[in-house]
């Protein structure tokens, strides 16, 4: 007797708003509350009054929404339902609280905010995302499809930098800080050659089926 097979995972509907994705939508919604808890925050530093429960708070809104990226995946499974929608959304809900928390704390101006990013890190972080970004563009662009295959590395920079992020909002030890930081780079840097080397590979590939036959010499 054959083992019974896990049931195949299905795509719905493209504008179907399923449990998983419900809970992604949720904390896009929260980025834009830690954001003004930290922006509060670094106010009360420039007046020279800092209201830590600001930040304390802040970084509690972080970690419900860094801890929920888990929940929408696992329901996504759980339920046995993919959307177009969760695909985009649930990324973008990751990268959106990265980029935010890295610039917040990017401040050379307010050296009463500490730890801080270096600033070589948050313009590694930006650069890579944007040359990406618009890399994956022309692909689609002049081959018609863009297929993105997840590396190791990147997932690695994306935890890494969601620690570092978490760690600078909790103000834990700062050589710790230091490490994730660099650490971070690392992997941001490596993703970011994979990457490009994907899409040379990809855009190489598809322009050269599309060429047409040489001629052959008689």
């Amino acid at each position: 007797m054959c083992p019974a097979s896990a049931p195949p995972q299905k795509t719905v509907g493209r504008h179907r708003l399923t449990l998983a994705t419900k809970v992604t939508i949720l904390r896009l919604l929260g980025i834009p509350v830690f954001v003004l808890l930290m922006i509060y925050y670094e106010i009360s530093l420039r007046q020279e009054a800092p209201v830590p429960a600001y930040r304390w708070a802040a970084f509690g809104c972080f970690l419900a929404i860094a801890l929920t990226d888990a929940l929408d995946g696992f329901l996504a499974r759980l339920y046995n339902e993919v959307t177009w929608l969760g695909r985009v959304l649930d990324p973008l809900a990751d990268k959106i609280l990265l980029l935010a928390g890295i610039i917040l704390f990017t401040r050379p101006g307010l050296t009463a905010l500490q730890p801080q990013f270096p600033i070589w890190f948050t313009v590694l972080v930006i650069s890579r995302d944007i040359i990406l970004v618009a890399g994956a563009y022309l692909i689609d662009y002049f081959t018609g499809a863009v297929h993105v295959h997840p590396r190791m590395t990147g997932k690695m920079a994306t935890a890494l930098q969601m620690l570092a992020v978490g760690w600078a909002i909790a103000n834990f030890s700062h050589k710790v800080f230091s490490a994730l930081v660099l650490l971070a780079g690392l992997f941001t840097l490596g993703s970011f050659l994979q990457y490009l080397g994907d899409g040379w590979h990809q855009f190489d590939s598809e322009r050269s089926e599309e060429a047409p036959p040489s001629v052959s010499e008689k």
